[in-house]
């Protein structure tokens, strides 16, 4: 029987303590063990995307990484994009543009997105597609979720300061 570990990590800024076993995934521990289900769970092979969080401010497939890899980490999941209540402007552009339809895809095109909008504020066609390369969409088409990015630097840019944190707004 594996030896089960203690890690520490911060996750949409609030601290957790969890005892893993040494095999199980960082998904798992996110949706089964923290309740924070947003995080979707789709090929468990690191292709598809929706399983997509920040890592110490790097998007990370969190279906092939180790929950004790993340010891010491900072995560930030889907949860953590809306506060007050509002939804951040990234996740308002994608309503707005149609970039979502049934929505299983969506957290990790959104995670992605904050990334990317958070080191390259005004992105050029191919660096938007570069990113949305890694995710698997079966329904949009695509071209609704490039157009929710654009959007969504443009709020961002015309948003005043953020708050706080690494990503944009």
């Amino acid at each position: 029987m594996a030896t089960r570990r203690t890690i520490h990590l911060t996750v949409n800024g609030r601290a957790y303590e969890a005892e893993v076993e040494p095999r199980t995934t960082l998904v798992d521990l996110l949706r089964g063990e923290l309740a924070l289900g947003g995080t979707h769970v789709g090929c468990e092979h690191g292709v598809c995307g929706a399983c997509t969080v920040l890592w110490n401010g790097k998007a990370v497939r969190s279906c092939i990484m180790l929950a004790v890899q993340a010891d010491g980490a900072e995560l930030m999941t889907v949860e953590g994009l809306a506060r007050d209540g509002q939804l951040h402007p990234i996740q308002q552009a994608f309503m707005e543009e149609h970039g979502l339809q049934c929505g299983f895809c969506t957290p990790g095109f959104l995670m992605s997105v904050y990334e990317l909008l958070g080191r390259t504020p005004n992105p050029s066609d191919d660096e938007i597609k570069e990113t949305l390369g890694g995710h698997i969409c079966r329904c949009t088409g695509y071209q609704p979720i490039v157009k929710a990015v654009q959007s969504a630097a443009r709020k961002l840019q015309a948003a005043p300061a953020p708050r706080g944190g690494s990503g944009p707004a």
